[in-house]
C-alpha cells in the first residue's frame, strides 16, 4: 500500500529542523505516512494555516485564535521561553515608555511576539519586515527598533544593537512564573481523533529522538543556524527543544490559554479561544 503524504509546515530554523530531524531522514517508523516537508517563516505558515492549506504545521499561539474551528493543537512540539523570549532591541537605549513612539519593525501581526508586545506596551507604530531581515533594517536606520525572534535572540549584539525589552522576562513576572508561549503545532481537526493520534505520536517520536541523538540532530539543524557557531546554535535549540516541547504539561497549557484569554480581553484577539490539545 502507498504511503499517505501529509505536510508539515515549518519553519526553517535549527530549533524546528532539529525537532524534525528524525522524520526528515527517516530515523523513524512512519508507519504508513510520509512527510512533505514546507520550510516557510512562521508568519507565512500562520497565513497558510488561516487558508487551511498545510495537513500539519507550525504556528504562532497567537494565530491558533484565528484557526481553532479548523486546527487542534498537537501536545508535541510546542516553542516556549522560560524566562526569555522575542526582544525589542534598537540602536541605543530608550526608556521604555517611549516605545510606542518608536517605528518597530515585526515579524507579522499573526506572531505571538507581536500579541505579547501589544500586551505589554499597549498600540505602536510597527513595520512588518522578514523575521531574517530585523538585525539589518534597525542596523541600517530604517526602523528605530526591531521585535527579534529565532536566532536573532542571540546574535543582536554582533551589529552593535542593544536590548530594550524582553517578552519572555516580562511574561513570567506578569504571570507568576508561566513559561511564554511562542509556537505550537497544528494539526487539521478533519482527520479525526484516531489519525490525529496517529500522527502526534510520531511528532513525538521525532523530538525525543533528537534529544536522544543530540549531536546528529545538531548537525543536521546546523544547515539553517544562520551566521551562527555550532555551540550557539547548540543553545539555542537547548532554548525551544526541552521538556516543554515534548508535552506542554499542565504548565505549558496554561500559559496558552492564559496569553490567549488577555489577548482578547485587551481586544487584540478578535474572540474567546478554547484551546483544544489534541489526545495522544
Amino acid at each position: 500500500m502507498n504511503p499517505e503524504t501529509l505536510t508539515l509546515g515549518h519553519s526553517p530554523d535549527p530549533d524546528d529542523a532539529f525537532m524534525f530531524y528524525a522524520l526528515a531522514t527517516d530515523k523513524i517508523d512512519t508507519g504508513g505516512f510520509q512527510f512533505e516537508h514546507i520550510l516557510q517563516d512562521i508568519e507565512t505558515l500562520n497565513r497558510r494555516a488561516m487558508g487551511e492549506e498545510l495537513d500539519i504545521t507550525a504556528v504562532s499561539i497567537h494565530a491558533y485564535a484565528y484557526i481553532q474551528d479548523r486546527y487542534i493543537l498537537l501536545p508535541h512540539g510546542a516553542s516556549m521561553g522560560e524566562g526569555y523570549g522575542p526582544m525589542v532591541v534598537a540602536r541605543e537605549g530608550c526608556p521604555l515608555e517611549e516605545l510606542p513612539s518608536k517605528l518597530i519593525a515585526i515579524p507579522g501581526t499573526m506572531t505571538t511576539a507581536f500579541l505579547g508586545l501589544k500586551l505589554a506596551i499597549g498600540n505602536f507604530k510597527f513595520r512588518v519586515v522578514p523575521f531574517d531581515r530585523i538585525l539589518d533594517t534597525v542596523a541600517s536606520g530604517e526602523a528605530d527598533a526591531g521585535l527579534i525572534i529565532h536566532e536573532g535572540q542571540l546574535t543582536y549584539q554582533n551589529q552593535g544593537l542593544t536590548e530594550i525589552f524582553n517578552l519572555g522576562t516580562w511574561w513570567e513576572t506578569r504571570t507568576g512564573g508561566l513559561p511564554l508561549p511562542l509556537g505550537g503545532n497544528a494539526i487539521r481537526r478533519s482527520f479525526g481523533p484516531e489519525k490525529i493520534a496517529r500522527i502526534s505520536g510520531l511528532l513525538k517520536q521525532s523530538i525525543v529522538y533528537g534529544l536522544e541523538h543530540r549531536k546528529p540532530a545538531l548537525d543536521h539543524a546546523m544547515q539553517y543556524a544562520r551566521d551562527m557557531t555550532t555551540d550557539l546554535a547548540d543553545r539555542f535549540v537547548g532554548m525551544y527543544v526541552n521538556d516543554l516541547t515534548v508535552d506542554y504539561g499542565d504548565r505549558g497549557r496554561e500559559a496558552v490559554q492564559r496569553m490567549l484569554e488577555e489577548g482578547f480581553e485587551a481586544g487584540i484577539v478578535p474572540g474567546p479561544v478554547r484551546v483544544d490539545f489534541a489526545a495522544d
